[in-house]
């Protein structure tokens, strides 16, 4: 988060559900024999192939619930091989399409950034029971050498940050760490390959027991470094693989219309190295140009980048909003931008319908009014009028 750069002088939700299975690849015989029959609650991955309604079908990228009979066109997830002679008995398709297409079919609870010994930040488990939240984003995990640290010192079970993760924990809350952000010593240009990156991301995984990591990539180290920037892609693919269940989601700056081309060559990097991302979150403030209103800003922004990963990915309207979130800003921006708590409601209420997997603000630590004479984008409150823990408890509300 950008707030950082102007503030500072040195974005896991437990997602309960089933593990996936990745089926190993099968294929017709010469005969055309049908494949097995598809499955919804299967995962496919590029190659797998499937049949239904007597047609054999292969999978170009991973999919699940999605009918090979419905998605097979040009830009779909499966290629229609041709009629199959097996005795297989076919599936019919299904008569709706898939309620949460994955991967990020699964809406996730709302994680607003907290940011532990930075900013008076509260009390966690207190919080939690004055507003609701169930979830928290931590900040920030960074680097010391290719090590992941809290804030790039002491470790992952140094105070403040891993007594407030256990805090949460013990409160019945989940966290999902926030790895990266707009300054510090990062682990995307410090470890010099995907393997050691994705070694770094997994003891993060397996120190503070998650199901879902954050990467926030900003910054011309990361997000407008391409060697860098593929480097996380590529790791987040090997997480991936290898933790099927942990939920891999990319938190980046946006303009009101949508990615820029950092962002844009970011979603097709994820696309063209099958990394498998769940959620892409853009960041909707700091716009500079044309964010004052920042309801439609968000929107804006929003819209774009559904049109963005239908266009890279070939889904629908919903599947692309399913891989979505928002990371907004309250209060006043880095840019003088003003989001009040009737506008974040409204921003809210849009993300909820349109059925978008994550909802997050920066920061917990500023969720109150000043009442000592600040102003501007501060670290203890958000320079505007209202009630304290506004935020929070409208983002349970997710």
């Amino acid at each position: 988060m950008k707030l950082r750069s102007k503030l500072l002088t040195v974005l896991t939700v437990t997602v309960t559900g089933t593990a996936l299975a990745v089926l190993p690849m099968a294929t017709s015989n010469a005969a055309e024999a049908c494949a097995g029959a598809w499955n919804s609650s299967q995962v496919y991955v590029g190659g797998n192939t499937a049949s239904q309604s007597g047609h054999n079908y292969r999978a170009k990228w991973w999919n699940q619930n999605e009918s090979p009979a419905t998605h097979s066109g040009q830009w779909d997830v499966w290629a229609d091989q041709g009629v199959c002679g097996g005795t297989t008995p076919p599936t019919d398709p299904p008569t709706t399409p898939p309620d949460n297409p994955p991967p990020g079919g699964t809406k996730m609870a709302s994680a607003p950034y907290l940011y532990p010994g930075w900013g008076s930040p509260p009390d966690a488990p207190e919080l939690m029971r004055q507003t609701g939240i169930r979830a928290f984003t931590i900040a920030f995990v960074l680097a010391n050498g290719c090590n992941p640290v809290w804030d790039g010192g002491g470790s992952l079970t140094s105070a403040p940050h891993f007594t407030t993760v256990s805090a949460i924990k013990a409160a019945g809350g989940s966290v999902v760490p926030s790895i990266g952000g707009w300054q510090g010593n990062k682990l995307g240009p410090n470890c010099s390959t995907p393997q050691a990156l994705a070694g770094a991301y997994q003891r993060v995984i397996d120190t503070l027991g998650l199901s879902a990591i954050d990467i926030d990539i900003e910054n011309t180290d990361e997000f407008e470094n391409y060697t860098v920037a593929d480097r996380i892609v590529d790791a987040l693919a090997i997480i991936k693989r290898n933790n099927p269940n942990v939920k891999t989601i990319l938190t980046f700056g946006t303009t009101p219309t949508g990615p820029n081309v950092h962002g844009i060559r970011l979603i097709q990097q994820a696309r063209a190295k099958n990394a498998n991302i769940d959620i892409f979150t853009q960041m909707p403030f700091d716009f500079g140009v044309g964010g004052g209103d920042m309801y439609n800003a968000t929107v804006g922004a929003t819209e774009g980048l559904k049109n963005q990963l239908k266009s890279t990915f070939g889904w629908s309207d919903q599947q692309a909003y399913a891989h979505m979130g928002i990371s907004g800003m309250n209060g006043v921006s880095d840019q003088g931008e003003i989001t009040t708590p009737q506008t974040w409601e409204r921003i809210r209420d849009y993300a909820k319908s349109k059925g978008l997997s994550r909802f997050t603000f920066w920061a917990v630590n500023r969720d109150r009014e000043c009442t000592d004479g600040s102003t501007g984008a501060v670290s203890h409150c958000s320079s505007i009028a209202q009630p304290t823990w506004e935020f929070t408890r409208l983002s349970a509300g997710f």
